[in-house]
């Protein structure tokens, strides 16, 4: 007879911080670590999900919100936290850790079966600086994204004229990967990371105990990540055509 499956898939998803601290000081040669050892392992793990926001989009922490738009207003804020600041009452409430925004849509009748969307272009500094007056009114179709340390900052041009203040501006947004938080915490990582979130860990707690270990730990690390990168997002269809070429008689 055939042995069973565990007939589980959550690996991934239940393995908690402290099981993944553990695991990276095992790979460097530590074992039962405690006290200071694992809230240093704490930090250093969330500064490697702020070293990630650098390594380009990671599509899991890719969500979309609504911005409702007030005759007039060209700025909407967006808190790194809720101890920033009150959001402006445009603001949807909860939406914070906001790293970017990647798209834009002007949206009518947004939760009636009449819907439709309207592309906004989204436009560098020099572009927006550009417009003579900031404050006009009409249909918005720009918008220009600001990134401070606290907040971000979503402006749109035109201004909504009274016609379009009852419609919404709808955004694809990054997020901030999730702190740490307690040690009894999954990861706010999906599984696939799961094996170059342990291996970087294990890197940069080689630099602070295990210096002869740095370079190998950054080899695996890197190996590690860069297939993780490499797999991530959703793959669509693409069709190739060829070129007709017909030369010249």
């Amino acid at each position: 007879m055939a042995n069973t499956t565990s007939g589980t898939a959550t690996f991934g998803k239940t393995f908690s911080i402290d099981e993944i601290i553990e695991e990276a000081h095992e790979r460097i040669g530590l074992q039962n670590v405690a006290g200071y050892q694992l809230k240093t392992a704490k930090r250093t793990l969330n500064i490697l999900f702020q070293e990630w926001g650098n390594r380009g989009i990671h599509y899991w922490e890719i969500a979309s919100t609504n911005i409702d738009l007030i005759e007039g207003q060209a700025e909407y804020k967006f808190y790194r936290s809720s101890d920033d600041g009150t959001s402006a009452t445009s603001t949807p409430s909860g939406i914070y850790g906001m790293s970017d925004v990647l798209e834009g849509q002007l949206r009518s009748n947004r939760t009636a079966t009449t819907q439709s969307d309207s592309p906004m272009t989204k436009v560098d500094r020099s572009t927006y600086a550009g417009f003579s007056n900031k404050l006009s009114k009409g249909t918005p179709a720009q918008y220009w994204v600001q990134r401070f340390i606290d907040y971000v900052s979503v402006s749109v041009y035109p201004t909504p004229d009274s016609t379009n203040a009852s419609k919404d501006m709808h955004i694809y947004y990054i997020k901030k990967i999730q702190d740490v938080g307690d040690y009894t915490n999954a990861s706010d990582v999906p599984f696939r990371f799961l094996p170059c979130m342990v291996a970087g860990l294990a890197f940069y707690l080689a630099q602070k105990y295990k210096p002869e270990l740095v370079q190998a730990m950054k080899l695996y690390y890197e190996d590690e990540l860069a297939r993780a990168l490499a797999e991530d997002g959703s793959a669509s269809s693409t069709h190739i055509t060829p070129k007709a070429y017909y030369p010249g008689t």
